[in-house]
């Protein structure tokens, strides 16, 4: 019996695109691909009976920068994002370079990073850090989201039923400190996500410092964040380690491994030991900023 065959539409506009999905709604949207052959082992990896490619899709491409925000489409490819240079802030850079190598990099769209219906990958934490928004767009209609509202619960993200990322909008704010650390999850082959700390101050005054842990959902203590504006810096030291408990506290309530891994070595993880690497990345990047 021979095998049936996949049928791949690439439209170059959006009537051709939600045209097609209307009539094929159980096509698989495909940007980089990444995703879809991840975890296949085999030689030819098998794809799903219908595909929408987004690869003609020459609106989705773009890139254009205002004084205030940084425009970039859906399929730009992540190695692409990085070759912009200075332009980019540092903290989506940062976590851009620690993806894979360049090879995937070259391949992965940035819109499908942010849309994996299974996990936060890692542009999601410097999307949400940086006050990004995305253009979601219908057939009939466009909306704007938050990327902290996109991205910040468990599940897929929130698109409705036929409904594309299209437009990424990022400010482009200075941030007067930043670092990101990527790490594997302990007992695994998967990669365990990605932890992003960034402060931005006013003379010597702490305006505003986002700490976001992107993995299998995203982790987000405001309380600490609140607790630490208008303070003067250097910071007491005991402000440094409430932040620090704060967080403790706040991941003492997560007992699941979903919270901190993905894939097909979870059941190896050990989440307790993930949570000391993020405790510790905490603590010794709140404590640059101590006396």
């Amino acid at each position: 019996m021979a095998a049936s065959l996949n049928q791949v539409f690439f439209p170059s506009a959006f009537p051709e695109l939600f045209a097609a999905w209307e009539r094929f709604p159980n096509a698989a949207i495909y940007a980089g691909g990444t995703a879809l052959i991840r975890n296949q082992g085999n030689r030819i990896p098998v794809l799903p009976p219908e595909i929408i490619s987004l690869d003609k899709m020459e609106e989705l491409h773009r890139i254009s920068r205002t004084e205030r925000y940084l425009e970039i489409g859906a399929m730009v490819k992540l190695n692409h994002i990085l070759r912009l240079g200075k332009i980019v802030p540092e903290a989506l850079a940062l976590c851009i370079g620690a993806i894979a190598g360049p090879q995937l990099r070259s391949l992965a769209t940035v819109g499908g990073n942010l849309c994996n219906p299974s996990r936060r990958l890692d542009v999601s934490a410097p999307m949400i850090a940086l006050d990004a928004q995305f253009e979601l767009r219908r057939a009939q209609s466009t909306r704007w989201i938050a990327a902290s509202r996109f991205s910040s619960l468990p599940g897929p993200p929130l698109l409705a039923p036929n409904e594309i990322l299209t437009r990424i909008r990022v400010p482009i704010e200075p941030w007067a400190f930043t670092s990101y650390l990527k790490f594997r999850c302990p007992g695994s082959s998967e990669p365990g996500g990605g932890i992003l700390f960034i402060m931005r101050n006013e003379k010597d005054i702490l305006a505003n410092i986002r700490v976001i842990y992107s993995g299998q959902t995203i982790l987000r203590e405001k309380n600490s964040e609140t607790m630490l504006a208008g303070k003067a810096l250097p910071l007491h030291r005991k402000d440094a380690i409430a932040f620090v408990e704060s967080w403790r506290n706040s991941l003492s309530l997560f007992r699941n491994n979903d919270m901190f891994v993905f894939g097909r070595d979870s059941r190896k993880a050990n989440p307790e030991l993930a949570k000391v690497q993020i405790l510790n990345f905490i603590e010794s990047t709140i404590m640059q900023l101590s006396d």
